[in-house]
């Protein structure tokens, strides 16, 4: 474990140990490409502790195969680290907006409703939210609830939220919170994304 000396300690009334242990909420937004990819990341960490997970794929599609799940699935059912759940929420894209996106909406509500029910019964130490601020930032579900959910949560779990435009309260809530910025991008001169790289 690295060592260092915060330039700040809160006067929490926390140990050490305790303060080091907090569960916490985390945010990765921003317009720059890596902020899932980053999520997964923190999930092999995790699934390398032995942590229960749980995957919640907001607005992409349902059919999208990416590689970040059959090497999770495929971990996950080793029996070597923690577990892994996977669950695809979405049937469109998130940088798509179609006619009628209400099937979408439909389905992201429900999403929610599913990760307030684990979040109750503690059913997992780490949740990857991909792409959850998008129905925030649409409207399709309330900020102000999602932030009184989190903050009331028990136990030590863990919640990793991606996606662009992630709502300001919900960035003044996390513990955690990275910015992506694009310097360049290959799709910027016409280049389309490509195996490995985008999925």
């Amino acid at each position: 474990m690295p060592q260092g000396q915060p330039s700040v300690v809160p006067d929490d009334g926390l140990t050490t140990r305790q303060r080091r242990n907090r569960a916490l909420v985390i945010v990765h937004t921003g317009i720059g490409k890596g902020k899932s990819t980053a999520a997964f990341g923190l999930a092999l960490r995790a699934w390398n502790q032995g942590w229960p997970i749980g995957v919640f794929q907001f607005v992409k599609s349902a059919k999208w195969k990416v590689g970040e799940e059959n090497a999770l699935r495929v971990l996950g059912a080793s029996g070597e680290g923690g577990s892994v759940d996977w669950h695809k929420m979405g049937e469109g894209w998130s940088w798509v907006q179609r006619d009628s996106q209400a099937d979408n909406e439909e389905k992201a509500r429900e999403g929610w409703e599913q990760v307030k029910r684990d979040l109750a019964a503690e059913t997992y130490k780490l949740y990857v939210l991909d792409e959850f601020a998008y129905p925030m930032h649409w409207g399709w579900i309330d900020v102000d609830e999602v932030v009184e959910v989190l903050r009331a949560r028990t136990g030590t779990q863990h919640v990793v939220i991606t996606g662009r435009n992630a709502p300001e309260k919900l960035v003044e809530y996390a513990d955690l919170v990275t910015d992506m910025s694009k310097v360049k991008h290959p799709m910027d001169t016409g280049q389309k994304g490509q195996r490995g790289i985008e999925w």
